[in-house]
């Protein structure tokens, strides 16, 4: 790979993980922190919705993170041809 195509790929891998990170953030420190108030209104499952977010929720969606990340990397790799073969 060479010096732009190396400098591009890093540079789109980094925007990534950034905004996997600001999600990850938002739902553990948001929905479950600042937010938990107002989200404590609306129920789940007969938990209120504040509560469900810091115990069970955020927990889901940070699962769900990884195959986001496992997935948009590989699509990453097959676009920049460093993809595993």
């Amino acid at each position: 790979m060479s010096g732009k195509n190396l400098s591009d790929y890093w540079k789109a891998n980094i925007r990534i993980v950034l905004i996997l990170l600001a999600v990850w953030f938002l739902v553990s420190y948001g929905a479950g922190i600042l937010w938990a108030d107002s989200l404590n209104s609306i129920r789940l499952g007969g938990f209120k919705l504040g509560f469900w977010f810091a115990q069970q929720g955020s927990i889901y969606v940070f699962v769900i993170l990884i195959f986001v990340y496992v997935y948009l990397m590989n699509k990453l790799d097959e676009e920049y041809d460093v993809n595993e073969k």
